[in-house]
Order: C-alpha cells, then structure tokens, then sequence
C-alpha cells in the first residue's frame, strides 16, 4: 500500500507542476497600456514597425514605433535620455517617427 500512496503523491505533484507551468501569468499590476518609444533595442514587446517582426525585434534605442507594456497611466511620465541633437526625447502612446533604424 505505501508504494501505491507514493505513487499517488508523486503523480499528483508532477500534475500540479505542469499545471502551474503552463498556466498564463497573471499580473498584478492592474491595466496596461502600449507605450511608445521607451524600450532599447531587443527589449521591445510585440508589435514593433517595418523591420522588425515582433517582441525583441526592435533595432535602436527608444525606437518610436516600438512599444512597451506599461501600468496604464504611467506612460506619459517616463523620464528618458535627451536625443543625440540634444532634444528632450518623450515617451507616447502612439507610434512616433523618431528614432527609426535607418
């Protein structure tokens, strides 16, 4: 009988491991929203423009028709590096023309 039980116990954990493995991740956060502009190169989400298929497909820092998932709301309040030319580079909630690869 102990092996039985064993055997039980060991399928039953396998089952729940797998489970647990191939459930989707929920996120704590609340509601996202796309943000424009903000990720570097390769740390884009899905859905980056022309030359780039989708996420991590992104070829330049801040790239402005690349997005990133963020807490909705937050979007519009990320600080980020000024431009080469010295101009405040923003972040958007929709595709922008900066910063494309060339």
């Amino acid at each position: 009988m102990p092996n039985r039980t064993t055997a039980l116990t060991l399928a039953s954990a396998v089952t729940a491991a797998v489970a647990v493995a191939v459930s989707p991740t929920i996120s704590e956060a609340g509601p996202q929203e796309k943000c424009y502009g903000i990720s570097k190169a390769g740390e884009n989400h899905c859905g980056a423009g022309p030359g780039t298929t989708c996420a991590g497909t992104s070829i330049v820092d801040y790239q402005g028709n690349a997005w990133t998932l963020v807490d909705q709301g937050t979007c519009l309040e990320i600080v980020l590096p000024d431009m080469a030319d010295g101009k405040e580079r923003e972040p958007s909630l929709k595709p922008m023309e900066r910063d494309l690869p060339s």
